[in-house]
């Protein structure tokens, strides 16, 4: 049996778990974006294992391209390939076709854009996006949408939520078809619909309306941390929180800080994920309980203490901030590799450490004692 079980609430914020093919996942949860099928950073999918990873998100756009889903399917699928065996959310490709493609055409069928590798023209639409990511055998398929850039004008806006919400029900019926086949990888692949809207309450509350009404196996809010002020895109979660089913996962898009994520876990968010930690590290920036390091301080060379005291990875119980800067300095890749372990481990410890606050009825004095800290910079 596989789907979400709530185990408690506090306020607004839930604690649960999801049953997957390919494992259950403790949930709220940080997904670990693996674009290509690798953290950027030289961090393998073993190297996950070491860091307290739960969920490996892959790119369908990019795995489309290379090195090809059909290239993946023959190798076995994503969990064969990149060697990690829990669970894979693919996202649709939407994103990527709607951020990255200089030229697009978006129409009723989907969407023709050419390649930002080369240039030569793609067609992706619902259909296409659930045949690549069934050919990925990825355990959670997300559906195609639009995501649009905030601010938006409202009556786009509005066309959008619709094209999206047909798209949904075309994404739905073709993965249906797939899971059918004798030679599809993962039979069991999961459909998340995507709730879109930009800013506007009541066109966010009527797409979440529509799209629950499908009976999905969860539930993402799309289209945020795309300009919209942090005001705005709480204000969004609050007012599509209530019309999210209550017994399915909630998966907030590409979001965000640690603050950010622990905001959203107050509004009743599951699951998250952001390449704010693999990317801000590979820049020499690293997450700490008492704030954000930029590891390039000269304050740091002669520094023998761990990036955070409180902090058990690897890298903490191993090397110093001195090391680290000196590696920065020296442009050596272990800089990079280290700085992304430990902010991919404070990640999924902080959603861990709000899993335990949960659990044990203390979340609003787990938010007030370090909200304040994970949002400074040192």
């Amino acid at each position: 049996m596989t789907g979400y079980r709530l185990i408690k609430k506090c306020g607004c914020a839930r604690r649960g778990e999801f049953e997957t093919v390919h494992g259950t996942v403790q949930t709220p949860a940080f997904m670990n974006v693996a674009t290509c099928g690798a953290i950027k950073g030289a961090v393998s999918a073993l190297d996950l294992k070491d860091i307290k990873c739960q969920v490996q998100l892959c790119n369908t756009y990019h795995l489309h391209l290379r090195p090809g889903d059909e290239n993946v399917k023959r190798l076995g699928g994503l969990h064969r390939f990149t060697r990690w065996d829990g669970p894979i959310l693919t996202d649709s490709g939407g994103f990527q076709v709607f951020s990255l493609a200089k030229l697009r055409n978006i129409k009723e069928e989907g969407v023709t854009f050419a390649s930002h590798i080369d240039g030569h023209k793609i067609f992706m639409g619902p259909e296409e996006s659930m045949r690549i990511q069934s050919n990925l055998g990825s355990t959670i398929a997300m559906a195609f949408d639009e995501c649009i850039e905030n601010p938006a004008e409202y009556g786009y806006t509005k066309r959008s939520c619709e094209r999206t919400y047909r798209w949904l029900v075309r994404c739905r019926n073709e993965l249906d078809r797939l899971n059918s086949l004798e030679d599809t990888i993962n039979r069991e692949q999961m459909l998340f619909g995507i709730n879109q809207g930009s800013t506007y309450r009541d066109l966010r509350i009527e797409h979440m309306k529509q799209i629950a009404q499908l009976e999905l196996p969860g539930y993402a809010i799309g289209g945020l941390a795309v300009g919209e002020s942090t005001g705005e895109m709480y204000e969004t979660i609050e007012a599509v929180e209530p019309f999210m089913p209550a017994d399915r996962p909630r998966y907030l898009m590409g979001v965000g800080t640690p603050a950010n994520i622990v905001e959203a876990v107050r509004r009743g968010i599951d699951i998250f994920d952001c390449v704010m930690p693999s990317r801000n590290a590979r820049h020499a920036h690293v997450f700490t309980w008492e704030g954000c390091r930029n590891m390039l301080n000269a304050k740091y060379a002669l520094d023998e203490s761990p990036i955070d005291e409180r902090c058990g990875c690897p890298v903490c119980r191993n090397f110093t901030r001195a090391y680290l800067r000196h590696l920065f300095k020296s442009g050596e890749m272990l800089a990079m590799r280290l700085a992304v372990m430990h902010n991919l481990w404070f990640y999924n410890t902080l959603t861990e450490e709000i899993r335990k606050a949960l659990d044990e009825d203390r979340f609003e004095e787990f938010y007030a004692e370090n909200i304040e800290n994970l949002g400074k910079r040192l």
